[in-house]
């Protein structure tokens, strides 16, 4: 067992999963999207299918060298952020129509947003194994938040707005250095009359590395309730948060049609923090955790592009 960080992954491994993150990040930013420019739909998915392929292979890997449970355990966790994620994608489609930032210009803010998110999950997956560890009553802490979760998405209406000059986030970059609405290329920071400026860009990733943190308060405890191994959540996580710069891309067109979205992330929350408050009473087996979230996704995704088929339909017999 790994005496630094705990769990079954040697030192080797964690450090070697971090470097060819890294690796693989340096690699996105100086070589394939060192110029500004609009993602088309044909790269997006490319990449997309790159993240998940290699998510999939590294599940594959895992699961031969440590068994089918911790394997079983790293494909449910990186399902479950996965399915989050979508909502995340929400969030930046209305943090970038709010502050009008150029197509060109947002894979260079996801880009930092997600480095800065891989940081963050680090820090609170370890965190929180440490507290459950330590602290066996947190498991219905972490339990009731993922309930309290999943009220909150059944109450959203769906009519969710960015109010960029009363958000906190924003009134506390306000206080550190000078706002302008002014756009001055792919920079984060220029000088204007002397004085060092944050541009559109910089309020964006301010606000998506706000938002993450707010997301993290589900995903966390979701991601812990399926696995108490500490490296198992960090690596799910990870690997499904690198893929949601490609997958915005993806999907941004088309997300607010997904209607039955927030309900089924509801039902999905609802079940895994009951999962999460039972687990000293009783055991759910992770293949029947993995088997009732697939089913959770597929009646949410089937359901919405049936309603959707119907709905334009009755449209093209209404003209």
């Amino acid at each position: 067992m790994n005496e630094i960080f705990g769990g079954v992954a040697p030192d080797w491994l964690w450090i070697a999963f971090v470097a060819g993150v890294g690796i693989l990040l340096l690699l996105d930013l100086l070589v394939f999207h060192r110029d500004a420019h609009v993602v088309p739909p044909r790269e997006a998915v490319i990449v997309s299918a790159f993240w998940i392929g290699l998510a999939l292979l590294f599940a594959g890997w895992f699961t031969y060298e440590f068994g089918w449970k911790l394997g079983a355990e790293f494909f449910t966790g990186y399902l479950v952020e996965k399915s989050l994620s979508m909502d995340n994608v929400f969030v930046i489609l209305l943090i970038f129509g709010s502050l009008k930032i150029p197509a060109q210009y947002q894979h260079r803010v996801l880009f930092w947003g997600i480095l800065g998110a891989v940081v963050m999950r680090a820090i609170l997956i370890i965190a929180g194994v440490r507290l459950i560890d330590a602290f066996g009553w947190m498991l219905y802490v972490f339990g009731a938040i993922l309930i309290f979760s999943a009220v909150k998405f059944l109450r959203d209406s769906g009519e969710s707005e960015v109010h960029l000059e009363n958000h906190v986030a924003v009134r506390l970059l306000k206080r550190i250095i000078p706002i302008t609405a002014e756009l001055h290329g792919q920079k984060f920071l220029v000088r204007v009359a002397g004085r060092l400026t944050a541009t559109p860009l910089l309020v964006g990733l301010v606000l998506i590395e706000a938002t993450d943190l707010i997301f993290a308060v589900d995903s966390i405890p979701a991601v812990l309730a399926v696995t108490r191994d500490p490296f198992v959540a960090f690596a799910s996580n990870i690997l499904a948060i690198l893929g949601l710069r490609a997958l915005y891309f993806v999907i941004a067109n088309w997300v607010n049609t997904l209607r039955y979205l927030k309900p089924g992330l509801a039902v999905l929350l609802g079940f895994i923090g009951v999962k999460m408050i039972i687990a000293d009473f009783f055991h759910v087996p992770i293949w029947v955790s993995l088997t009732v979230i697939v089913l959770i996704l597929l009646t949410a995704a089937l359901g919405s592009w049936y309603h959707d088929r119907v709905e334009n339909t009755g449209k093209k017999d209404s003209v």
